[in-house]
C-alpha cells in the first residue's frame, strides 16, 4: 500500500535569500536518503515560508524490497584444510553473515571453487527508516549557522517546532528538546498552531490559519495583486524576479499594497530612487506608461487587509527618511569639484598591502593607455579614455556612495556629468565595474571596455603580487569574477593582445612612470596568464566548446586571449569532420616526435642537402610555403595550412627513420619536426584532444 508522508520544520525567520536554496537541498537529501533506503516513492512536493521548510511526500512504499543474494567467500583451499575441516576464514565469514559453516555452499567461479553463502534480507518497514530522516535535517548546511540557548548544534535559525507525519501517524525522532509531533503552528499574528489529522491535509489547514506554504501559489498571488493595482492606476510596476522572488520569501499571507512619496525626490537620480526602495525597503517602483518614474512604490504585507493604511503610512515615513538623506548627500557632493574628491582618494586605502585608491587610478592611467592603443582606438577615445582613468574612482568618497554603496559607478556617472566632463567619459566611469556578475553586462563603448580591462587587470596583478591569490573557493577579493570579466570583454570586443606580452610591458610602463607599487610583480606574470587560461576555459564551457578542445588551446604557446577563444572556436566546428581524428594523429605524432630535439628558437634552419628521400623535400617545401605569413592568418586559416600538411606528413614518416643513426641526420629531421610542432602549437596542444574513430 502506498502512504503520504509529512516533513515540516519549523523555525524562527529565515533571512529570505536562504529560504529557496533550502528547500531545494532538503528535498535532495530526503530524495537521496529514501534511494539509499530503497524506499520507492512517486513524488515529493515542497513548502516553505519564512519560518517554514517542509516536504509532502507521495505514493510511498510501505517498506523495502526483500533482498535475495549470494555472498561469495573465501576459496575452497582457503576455507577447508586437508582433512575437509572448516578454517578460522571460513566460519569467521559465515558468521559475518549471520550464518554457520552449515550454511556453505560451493560454486565454481572460472575454474576455482568458492565458498558462498545465500542471503535473504527481509525490508524494513518505512516506519522503521522513517527517523532516519532526522539525520537529513540535522545535515543541512547554510550560508549562516547559528547556535542557541546552552547547545553547540547549529543551524540557520532555532527550531521550534518538528512535524513527521506517515499519514495519520507521528514518526518519533527529536532535535535537540525537540520532539516530532503532529502540531504546526499558523501565522504568527493572524493563525495559531493546529493539530493535523493526517499529512494530507497539511496544506489546507494552514491556509485556514493564514498560512500559503505553496511558495508557487504565495508567488502567484502576489504578482496578481500587484498587476491589479497597475491596472487600476494604469501604472507600469517592474516585477523584478530577484525581488519578487525575495519579496515571496518574506512573508506568508502577501497583501499588496501601494504608497505615495513627495514629487520634490523626483530630482534625485532614478537609479538612487529604485536603489533607496528596491535594495533597501523591497518596495517595487512604479512608472508611468513611457517609463517616466512616479511618486509610488508597490509593497507586500505580510497578513491581511486590516488597517492597511497604518501600514502605508508606516512604510512612506520609513521610505520618505531614506530619501530625505538621499537629497541631501545629492546636494551636498554638489557642492565639491573632482578635483576635490580626487585628492581625497590619496588618503584612501585599496589595499594596505598594495597601495591607495589614488595610486591605483594612476597605475591604469598607464595601462588603459597602453591597451588603448593596442586596440586602435581613435584619438578623441583615447583622450577621454585618458581622463576617465584619472578620475574614475572618484565617486567612492562621495557622500552618495558612502550611503547606497550599491551605486559605486553609477553616482560617478550623474556627477560627472553634473560637473561638465563628456558623455563617453562619465559613461566610462560607470561601464569600469562591468560586468558586475559572471553574466552580468558588459561595456558598450570601446573606452569603457578598455578602462574596465585596465582596472581588473591591475587589481588581479597587484593582489597576486601581494600574495593574496585564490584557492579553493576562498576568493575574498572576486579576482575570478574579475578575471572572467576581462575574458568576456576581449571576445565581445574583439580586442587583440598578447597575455604575457603586456603584462611584461605594463610592469616595464609602471616602473618607468614611477606609479608601481613595491611588489615584485614581474614573477607573478605566468601565474596571472595561468588564472586567466583557468577564466578562458570556463567562459569556452559556458559556450558548449568540448572539455578537451579548450584544454588544448590554452595549453599551447599562444596567450592571445581571442586568438585562443577563435581557435577553440575554430576546433570546435572542425571536429565532426570525416578527416578531423586523421588530420590530428598526423599532427600529433609530429609533437610526440619533435620533443625528442632540442633546439633554441634561432637554431631551427633545415638543411635540405641532407634530405634522402623525396618526402622529406616535400614535407619541407609544403612547410615553408605554409610558415610564411602564418603567425598573421586567422585560427582557421592556420588550421586549414596544418590540415593540408596531413598527407605529406604521413608520407614522410613512412619514408623516413627521424631517429637515424647519423646525429647530423637525425638532428635535421628533428629540426623539420620542430618546425611544424612550433606551428601546431601556436593553434594549441593539440596532443591533449581526444579524437575517436
Amino acid at each position: 500500500m502506498a502512504n503520504n508522508f509529512l516533513l515540516e520544520i519549523g523555525l524562527e525567520e529565515i533571512p529570505a535569500h536562504v529560504v529557496t536554496p533550502s528547500i531545494i537541498q532538503l528535498k535532495k537529501r530526503a530524495a537521496d536518503f529514501l534511494k539509499e533506503h530503497r524506499i520507492s516513492f512517486d513524488q515529493i512536493k515542497t513548502f516553505s515560508t519564512p519560518r517554514r521548510l517542509a516536504l509532502y511526500i507521495t505514493g510511498l512504499a510501505d517498506k523495502q524490497p526483500d533482498i535475495d543474494e549470494s555472498v561469495k567467500g573465501p576459496a575452497k583451499k582457503i576455507a577447508q584444510d586437508k582433512d575437509g575441516n572448516w578454517t578460522k576464514a571460513a566460519i569467521g565469514f559465515s558468521r559475518g553473515q549471520g550464518a554457520t559453516p552449515d550454511d556453505i555452499t560451493f560454486k565454481d567461479v572460472k575454474g576455482t571453487e568458492y565458498v558462498f553463502v545465500e542471503k535473504h534480507i527481509a525490508g524494513k518497514s518505512a516506519k522503521e527508516i522513517l527517523p532516519g530522516m532526522k539525520d537529513v535535517v540535522v545535515a543541512m548546511n547554510f550560508p549562516t549557522m547559528m547556535k542557541w540557548g546552552s547547545y553547540s548544534f547549529e543551524y540557520v535559525r532555532p527550531i521550534k517546532w518538528l512535524v513527521a507525519l506517515l499519514d495519520d501517524e507521528v514518526i518519533p525522532f527529536s532535535i535537540l528538546d525537540v520532539d516530532t509531533d503532529r502540531i504546526t503552528s499558523g501565522h504568527r499574528f493572524l493563525g495559531k498552531d493546529v493539530s493535523l489529522a493526517n499529512a494530507d491535509e497539511y496544506e489546507e489547514k494552514l491556509t485556514e490559519q493564514f498560512v500559503i506554504a505553496d511558495a508557487a501559489k504565495r508567488k502567484e498571488l502576489i504578482t496578481k495583486q500587484i498587476k491589479k493595482i497597475a491596472e487600476d492606476n494604469n501604472w507600469q510596476i517592474n516585477l523584478d524576479p530577484d525581488l519578487l522572488e525575495e519579496v515571496n520569501n518574506l512573508v506568508e499571507w502577501p497583501t499588496a499594497f501601494y504608497g505615495n512619496f513627495e514629487d520634490k525626490y523626483l530630482a534625485i537620480p532614478d537609479e538612487v530612487l529604485i536603489t533607496s526602495m528596491k535594495d533597501h525597503q523591497r518596495f517595487f517602483y512604479v512608472t508611468d506608461q513611457s517609463g517616466q518614474l512616479l511618486p509610488h512604490f508597490v509593497s507586500v504585507r505580510n497578513g491581511n487587509d486590516y488597517d492597511i493604511q497604518n501600514v502605508v503610512a508606516g512604510n512612506q515615513k520609513v521610505l520618505t527618511a531614506r530619501l530625505d538623506d538621499a537629497m541631501f548627500f545629492y546636494q551636498e557632493d554638489q557642492k565639491k569639484s573632482i578635483a576635490d574628491y580626487v585628492e581625497r582618494l590619496k588618503k584612501v586605502s585599496f589595499h594596505d598591502k598594495i597601495s591607495t585608491m589614488y595610486e591605483k587610478m594612476q597605475r591604469v592611467q598607464v595601462i588603459s593607455q597602453y591597451l588603448g592603443q593596442l586596440a586602435g582606438l581613435s584619438d578623441q577615445e583615447l583622450k577621454d579614455l585618458k581622463r576617465a582613468a584619472e578620475i574614475y574612482k572618484f565617486d567612492l568618497v562621495t557622500g552618495m556612495v558612502g550611503e547606497f554603496a550599491e551605486l559605486q559607478g553609477v553616482m560617478g556617472d550623474k556627477y560627472a556629468l553634473l560637473m561638465g566632463e563628456t558623455p563617453a567619459v562619465a559613461t566610462a566611469i560607470s561601464e569600469h565595474y562591468m560586468p558586475i556578475s559572471a553574466n552580468g553586462q558588459l561595456p558598450k563603448t570601446n573606452v569603457g571596455a578598455i578602462l574596465a580591462i585596465a582596472d581588473k587587470l591591475d587589481s588581479i596583478l597587484t593582489f597576486f603580487a601581494a600574495g593574496m591569490i585564490p584557492s579553493g573557493s576562498n576568493d575574498p577579493y572576486a579576482l575570478r569574477r574579475q578575471a572572467t570579466g576581462i575574458v568576456r570583454i576581449v571576445a565581445d570586443k574583439q580586442l587583440n593582445f598578447d597575455l604575457d606580452q603586456t603584462l611584461d610591458q605594463l610592469i616595464d610602463l609602471e616602473d618607468q612612470a614611477q606609479v608601481a607599487p613595491k611588489l615584485d610583480m614581474k614573477a607573478q606574470v605566468q601565474a596571472v596568464s595561468a588564472f586567466v587560461k583557468d577564466r578562458i576555459k570556463q567562459y569556452l564551457d559556458d559556450l558548449g566548446v568540448r572539455y578537451d578542445i579548450a584544454d588544448a588551446v590554452t595549453s599551447g604557446a599562444h596567450t592571445n586571449i581571442l586568438f585562443n577563444i577563435v581557435s577553440a572556436k575554430t576546433l570546435q566546428d572542425h571536429k565532426d569532420d570525416a578527416d578531423f581524428k586523421d588530420i590530428i594523429e598526423s599532427l600529433t605524432r609530429v609533437q610526440r616526435i619533435s620533443k625528442k630535439g632540442s633546439f633554441k628558437s634561432d637554431d631551427l634552419s633545415v638543411d635540405p642537402t641532407l634530405f634522402e628521400n623525396d618526402s622529406e623535400k616535400a614535407l619541407h617545401d609544403a612547410v615553408s610555403s605554409a610558415v610564411d605569413g602564418y603567425k598573421n592568418q586567422t585560427a582557421e586559416e592556420d588550421f586549414r595550412r596544418l590540415s593540408s600538411l596531413k598527407d605529406k606528413i604521413n608520407d614522410y614518416f613512412d619514408a623516413t627513420m627521424v631517429m637515424a643513426k647519423d646525429p647530423q641526420l637525425k638532428d635535421n629531421h628533428l629540426r623539420q619536426l620542430t618546425v611544424i610542432s612550433k606551428m601546431i602549437l601556436f593553434i594549441g596542444d593539440l596532443d591533449k584532444l581526444v579524437v575517436k574513430g
